[in-house]
């Protein structure tokens, strides 16, 4: 069976994967993993921008400030520092690459400002910044001959001591399932970037696209990794509201340009909520839209910016206005329906402020990664801007502790094809998933209780034996390795929300509505039978 040696792997090929790879490749080769084609991931889906320290009269301390309130008292204030201090050289060095960001006629930045944030300091690229930066990326890194895209491979399980039948934490890199011809191949690297982003398709609505089922936090929770705080997952307030669409991302700029809230008898509710109204924090937000709908018995509420001038819309968001078009929605005219949906995993794989999970020679990077940047609820845009300021990090750990193979690599045994083709295989795996996102949406989704989360919990260890017994014996696909991974993050988000007995940021208990707990405290799951199921 082939093996490939290399000097870095990057699972994933998002932002986080792509700027990796460039800061990477000066200490050696590097190879990207992606299970898709390269340019599919959840930073296609990212309308709205970077948010960093550019205006005049803008401070880090103000940007420090906006993103620990935030973050409900539970971030890490040394990595939001850092985040805030060392972002805007980063988002330069976009615009150095050939980003095409949004400058006003001095060549400046033109700034916008979106929910939580005090003044103007995001930065866009209309509303397709994620798009834009990905693509310029991308097309930078294909034209380096040191970095090699393997795509349609998924991540399958980080390579450690456990394959060689010995105990310890440490990474030799990764079994990676080839889609195409279903081979499993050794991936030997001295270091692996878990890049893979989140796991938005474990509820029923969420922005994220289908390639986002955890495997980064499911494959490092088997290895060993320590998980912290996964119970915050945060919903976008407004995802497009439509029988026809997929879930469509409304962005928070939106809002930021003058977009009000409506019930559905066209009343503007959010002042009720909360004092910076329509710009509140998104887990406000979020929540505020969720009381309206039930107390209406709605399945929407209205988002409307038809009192701005229709060029002025068209300008700011072409994406949009296309989209809800095409579904007979003219948001210069009428108001665009939404609803909350999953968007973003604040908690994840537990790293320092070099990027270093408690693994060794395993980094983690972007939305998989706890750095302690988010807390309780993401500040909005920041998490494109820890995406480049973690990577770099990553980069200058490496270039000042230089890596090495070890002799264990030389002993990593060929992957085990025992198994048997089942043909009920598609069947199951489709029950099992709308079970997953059923039951995560229903219990585990805004507002929660103990009786839900428990209810939840029971029906999840169920899924999670039937998922385990089937794949210890039948041969492994990609979706298979998905549903794998999506049970086991979903039972961890369960496990974490039950653990915390307060309600803060995403968090939010009717069992303790205003308990909140006097310090800040993480939770931390981690994996005493190393590589379960």
């Amino acid at each position: 069976m082939p093996r490939i040696r290399t000097d870095f792997l990057i699972i994933g090929s998002g932002i986080t994967g792509l700027f990796q790879a460039l800061k990477l490749v000066p200490y050696g080769d590097v190879t990207i993993i992606t299970k898709k084609s390269d340019y599919e991931s959840n930073t296609n889906y990212a309308q709205g921008g970077i948010a960093s320290v550019f205006a005049e009269g803008d401070k880090f301390e103000d940007h420090v400030r906006d993103t620990l309130e935030s973050g409900a008292g539970l971030c890490d204030p040394e990595a939001v520092r850092i985040l805030v201090q060392e972002g805007p050289a980063l988002v330069k060095e976009l615009l150095e690459y050939g980003v095409p960001f949004n400058l006003d006629s001095q060549g400046a930045f033109d700034l916008h400002r979106e929910g939580g944030h005090g003044t103007n300091r995001i930065v866009h690229a209309h509303d397709r910044t994620g798009r834009e930066i990905e693509k310029t990326l991308l097309e930078i890194v294909k034209r380096n001959p040191n970095i090699k895209i393997l795509e349609y491979h998924t991540l399958v399980d980080l390579i450690t001591p456990h394959h060689l039948k010995r105990k310890g934490l440490i990474c030799f890199g990764a079994y990676v399932l080839s889609n195409h011809t279903g081979e499993v191949v050794p991936i030997l690297a001295k270091r692996t970037v878990l890049a893979s982003g989140g796991a938005g398709q474990v509820y029923s609505h969420t922005t994220n696209p289908k390639i986002a089922t955890g495997d980064g936090v499911a494959c490092a929770y088997r290895a060993g990794a320590v998980i912290k705080n996964m119970e915050f997952y945060q919903f976008h307030p407004t995802s497009l509201y439509h029988e026809k669409g997929e879930s469509f991302l409304i962005s928070e700029a939106v809002r930021g340009k003058g977009a009000v809230l409506l019930s559905m008898d066209g009343e503007p509710f959010m002042k009720k909520y909360h004092p910076m109204a329509d710009l509140a924090t998104r887990d406000i937000v979020a929540r505020a839209i969720d009381a309206e709908m039930k107390r209406s018995g709605a399945s929407h509420v209205w988002l409307d910016i038809s009192h701005k001038p229709a060029d002025e819309i068209k300008a700011a968001f072409p994406s949009i206005y296309e989209k809800c078009l095409e579904l007979g929605i003219d948001i210069t005219l009428q108001p665009i329906p939404v609803v909350p949906a999953a968007h973003f995993m604040c908690g994840g794989v537990a790293t320092d402020l070099q990027g270093k999970t408690n693994i060794s020679n395993l980094y983690a990077a972007g939305e998989v990664a706890c750095t302690g940047v988010h807390g309780g609820n993401r500040l909005a845009s920041n998490s494109l801007l820890e995406c480049l300021v973690f990577s770099n990090r990553i980069a200058l750990d490496v270039k000042y502790n230089p890596p090495e193979f070890l002799p264990e690599h030389d002993q990593i045994p060929p992957w085990n094809k025992e198994g048997l083709v089942n043909t009920e295989e598609w069947v199951l795996i489709s029950h099992d998933l709308v079970e997953i996102k059923n039951t995560m949406s229903n219990y585990v989704g805004i507002v929660r209780s103990d009786l839900r989360l428990e209810r939840a919990l029971r029906r999840m260890d169920l899924i999670f034996s039937e998922v385990r017994d089937y794949y210890k014996r039948t041969i492994i696909t990609a979706p298979l390795l998905e549903l794998r991974n999506l049970v086991l993050v979903g039972e961890l988000i369960i496990r974490a929300a039950l653990s915390r007995k307060e309600s803060r940021g995403l968090h939010y208990s009717t069992d303790y509505p205003e308990n909140r707990a006097p310090s800040r405290h993480d939770t931390v799951l981690v994996n005493d039978n190393v590589l379960r199921g």
